[in-house]
C-alpha cells in the first residue's frame, strides 16, 4: 500500500483545509482534489491516504476513495476522491513540492489520536513545537 503527499495550496492550517473540503463535499457531493495526471502507481493505493503539507509540514491525511479522469474547463484532469474530513497526524517536516510524491506505509506519520493520548485537544502550535523537539 502507498500514500500520496500533496501541498495544501492556500490553506494556512488544518481548519482551513477541513472547511475547504466540507464546503466542496456539501456543494458537489464529495471531497476531492484535482491533479494534472493520474498517479502511475494508483493501483497500489488501495486503502491509502493523501497526506497534506502545510507550512513545510505533513499535518493531516484523508483516505483516498478512488481515482477518475474528468473534463474541466482547463482540460482533462485526474480527480482523487477523498474522505470528507481530514485526520490530524503527528507533525512531520516535509519540503514543499509540485504535484504529488509517494509515501510508504513505514514512512507515514501516525494519527494524533493513535498516540499515547489524544493530541488533537492541544493547540496546533504546541503540537508543532513538541514534534520539533521529537517529544511526540
Amino acid at each position: 500500500m502507498l500514500h500520496l503527499t500533496k501541498v495544501a495550496m492556500g490553506c494556512r492550517d488544518i481548519a482551513a483545509l477541513t472547511a475547504r473540503h466540507a464546503e466542496r463535499a456539501e456543494s458537489e457531493g464529495a471531497a476531492y482534489c484535482l491533479t494534472r495526471y493520474r498517479p502511475k502507481r494508483a493501483d497500489e493505493m488501495g486503502g491509502g491516504s493523501l497526506f497534506w503539507i502545510i507550512k513545510h509540514t505533513l499535518v493531516a491525511r484523508q483516505t483516498i476513495t478512488g481515482f477518475d479522469m474528468i473534463e474541466t474547463e482547463w482540460g482533462t484532469k485526474c480527480r482523487i476522491a477523498l474522505a470528507t474530513t481530514p485526520v490530524a497526524v503527528v507533525a512531520t517536516p516535509r519540503r514543499a513540492h509540485q504535484g504529488w510524491r509517494y509515501l510508504t506505509v513505514d514512512d507515514a506519520p501516525r494519527d494524533l489520536t493513535d498516540a499515547d493520548g489524544d493530541l488533537t485537544v492541544m493547540p496546533p502550535t504546541m503540537v508543532r513545537e513538541l514534534a520539533a523537539l521529537w517529544l511526540v
